[in-house]
């Protein structure tokens, strides 16, 4: 038995079988009927076509399915694919043609989208459709049914050997840019990004300690609140399942706080996943609304990861919630897990995460900045790490540089490191604002900003300015029944960050375009800002 994904999670089932897995609405999971449900897909895959190292996309919505799929590719060395249920024809084109993808497990919904590129890519053969309700003809595609193929499929543990060289990939967009493939050995995954298999505790020195800590270890309750699509999410759901806990997902399009809340108290949910303020500010709202009343008794945690809480949500969130501890996990696709946020200090520029000794501050020539001078460098990190995007050699060597015998990934976030060692983040190099010879990282200035009474949520970036090159510009969805006031919000923001970093435009949205994964949407804010997109009155100081 190696460190590998599949055998890891084998090793659990074996250790505690009849425990609950993976709950879904209305259907309950234990390990042993969650591993027996991915063992039939993966014999129905192995009869569509599928091999040893091809690519499966999941075009889905949360759902067991979902998860059966990721651990059915596993156990016959495939790689499951994430798909961005929102992408239109175009950016599904893309995606499945730079995945290599031999097929796709989808929602019914899906079939006619993936019908209208699916010719143009010859590779792409097998298409299993889950039902959905939505009565979606995918008839043009041929998709088989997931539950008939199921039936038909042997739930035994036949398979071949595997390695923990077997790859895991996740698409990642980031902020800017085309979907990158993020290629990970299934051995650094599971120990730089899913914790060992023991968030609480020390990683495992041998695979079958995984199933041993599931048994002893205390039985979590953990809700991912954000599509399973997104890294932090299935991550998330991924830790639990490893660690013998038990993974309750929520089910819909958008994010229902109201949902959320109501599972939290239905499942006696101790842990919860998301990400930042996108899905923490909805969260906080729903507590406070008249006549709301959840029992929350059961929670520990509520773990943000993809991107921080800013330090009005996390106030909003305390009030309702004065004993659960609130946490931000600092990593990313490309780097794992990075670390855990400390708290706050007045003056503080960006957020501040932990260090165990594989993160640093490069400066130009790739070298470690000593901590506590205050210079702000490259944010890198060490140790386990991807080995690359898939099919893209040049972005590869742009982010995993090697540099007097250490490979580093440095992903564009700049940062500096404090005496103590900790890591201030002070946002992506590539949205910096240079406004007069001064750099402005949008995320404090949007810290500031939604610590306004009036502001709902915030984005910033830079427009052109005569003068100092770039000027600082706000776009704002404000509070319902509420219109925040440039001069208001300069006032505010004079008190948490410099002066040339307020905001000398803003601009009023009804709502922030935000990626699937609760990140900033920086290039369609950027047009708001230019008058480029409709739907937003501005103004300039």
């Amino acid at each position: 038995m190696e460190f590998n994904l599949a055998d890891l999670f084998e090793c659990v089932v074996d250790a505690v079988p009849e425990r609950e897995a993976l709950i879904c609405e209305d259907t309950r999971l234990t390990y042993a009927e969650l591993d027996k449900r991915a063992n039939r897909l993966a014999h129905a895959l192995t009869k569509a076509g599928v091999k040893q190292g091809d690519h499966i996309g999941l075009h889905q919505y949360n759902g067991i399915e979902y998860m059966e799929g990721v651990l059915a590719a596993f156990k016959i060395r495939a790689v499951p694919i994430n798909v961005n249920f929102r992408y239109v024809e175009e950016e599904l084109y893309y995606l499945f043609d730079n995945a290599d993808l031999v097929g796709i497990i989808h929602h019914q919904e899906f079939g006619p989208r993936i019908a209208g590129v699916a010719e143009r890519l010859p590779a792409l053969k097998t298409f299993i459709a889950v039902e959905d309700g939505s009565g979606a003809d995918c008839s043009a595609i041929g998709s088989l049914n997931y539950e008939d193929e199921l039936a038909d499929a042997s739930d035994a543990r036949d398979f071949p050997a595997r390695s923990a060289d077997d790859i895991y990939i996740l698409y990642t967009g980031g902020t800017t840019g085309m979907p990158k493939g993020v290629m990970w050995r299934h051995e650094d995954l599971f120990f730089a990004a899913l914790m060992g298999g023991n968030p609480y505790g020390a990683p495992p020195e041998r695979p079958e300690q995984v199933g041993e800590n599931a048994a002893a270890g205390q039985v979590f309750t953990a809700l991912p609140a954000a599509p399973l699509m997104h890294g932090a999410a299935q991550w998330a759901a991924m830790i639990y399942l490893f660690s013998g806990g038990k993974v309750v997902l929520t089910t819909g399009t958008g994010f229902d706080a109201e949902k959320i809340w109501g599972l939290v108290e239905k499942e006696k949910v101790q842990s919860m996943a998301i990400v930042g303020d996108a899905m923490g500010r909805p969260l906080a709202d729903a507590l406070a609304k008249p006549g709301a009343s959840y029992d929350t008794s059961s929670l520990i945690v509520i773990g943000s990861g993809g991107a921080t809480y800013s330090e009005g949500v996390k106030a909003q969130l305390r009030e309702h919630l004065p004993n659960i501890m609130l946490m931000d996990s600092f990593g990313g696709s490309e780097g794992g897990n990075q670390g855990r946020g400390v708290e706050a200090t007045k003056g503080q520029a960006g957020p501040r995460f932990s260090n165990d000794g594989t993160s640093a501050v490069l400066d130009e020539n790739m070298k470690p900045l000593p901590p506590g001078t205050g210079k702000i460098g490259m944010l890198a990190r060490k140790g386990r790490l991807p080995l690359g995007y898939y099919k893209d050699a040049k972005k590869t060597a742009e982010v995993f540089i090697e540099a007097d015998g250490t490979r580093w990934v440095v992903a564009g976030d700049m940062a500096t490191i404090e005496a103590d060692g900790t890591i201030t983040l002070l946002g992506r190099g590539s949205n910096c604002i240079n406004t007069g010879g001064e750099k402005v990282f949008p995320e404090e200035v949007e810290a500031a900003l939604r610590s306004h009474a009036e502001v709902f949520d915030a984005i910033v970036v830079g427009v052109p300015d005569e003068r100092f090159g770039e000027r600082v510009a706000a776009v704002v969805a404000p509070r319902e029944g509420t219109t925040p006031t440039l001069e208001g919000l300069v006032e505010h923001c004079r008190t948490h960050v410099a002066g040339y970093k307020v905001p000398r435009e803003l601009h009023l949205v009804d709502q922030i375009q935000r990626q699937p994964s609760g990140k900033p949407n920086y290039k369609w804010a950027k047009a708001v800002a230019l008058g480029e997109t409709a739907g937003a009155t501005g103004g300039a100081s």
